[in-house]
């Protein structure tokens, strides 16, 4: 097995964070802090520019408002996951159902943050995925491009997988999950431990979060999702990589 993609070797202060938030009082208030932390912090307050900036100029994160003028961040987020060059985002919502955030994590977010949120929970949630992006540019400095195991293929700087040969569309969250098993075939993990690696922070009473992805990637991955060979359930402890 091989794995590879370009490193990232910048000090994790040295990061572009654009901050899309209609509020300018919000969107100043995460600025502030963030530039106490961060080197380059900008700030966009409508949803057309916001994917403008986006796609033509180089970030380590958007923290994405879903409510926008203009286009809306579900809108933004489509677009820009529909585009080459993959931005983790951080989606801010002041609706609290499930159902938005699935919708939200569904079209390519990396995770989300609900309106009202404290500053110390949002700069947690941007530490830990910014400390998850330089941890997988880390590993493929000593590792490499690709992940292939028994007929999965995933190419990490395109960030594209296939599958016996054919080319599936994940969300960012499923990508993060497949490449996590595919470094580690035969190798158990706990819902908890999922949770923590993947999604970067502990998730107390989220576990049915790590269910509902692992049964998405079966049905992209597996010949017979109800029957799966590749990605299984260990009874009682979590889920692996068959070997």
């Amino acid at each position: 097995m091989t794995t590879t993609i370009a490193a990232h070797t910048l000090p994790l202060t040295a990061r572009r964070i654009l901050i899309v938030e209609d509020d300018r009082d919000i969107a100043n208030l995460v600025a502030l802090h963030l530039r106490d932390v961060y080197d380059d912090v900008q700030m966009s307050h409508d949803g057309a520019e916001a994917l403008s900036l986006a796609s033509t100029q180089p970030w380590d994160l958007l923290i994405l408002d879903l409510r926008l003028p203009g286009l809306d961040g579900l809108e933004v987020c489509r677009q820009i996951r529909a585009s080459e060059n993959y931005v983790p985002i951080l989606m801010l919502t002041s609706k609290s159902t499930e159902l938005d955030h699935v919708l939200g994590l569904e079209i390519g977010a990396d995770d989300y943050v609900t309106k009202p949120f404290s500053v110390v929970e949002l700069m947690s949630r941007v530490k830990a995925i910014l400390r998850r992006m330089s941890v997988v540019s880390q590993t493929a400095t000593a590792a490499l491009h690709e992940l292939s195991h028994e007929g999965v293929h995933v190419s990490l700087d395109r960030h594209e997988v296939t599958i016996d040969g054919q080319s599936v569309d994940l969300t960012a969250r499923e990508f993060d999950l497949l490449c996590h098993f595919l470094k580690r075939p035969g190798e158990v993990f706990s819902r908890a431990q999922l949770l923590d690696q993947v999604w970067g922070y502990g998730h107390e009473g989220y576990e049915h979060t790590v269910n509902s992805h692992i049964n998405r990637l079966r049905a992209k991955i597996e010949t017979d999702p109800t029957r799966p060979t590749r990605l299984v359930t260990v009874w009682g402890v979590g889920y692996k990589l068959t070997q």
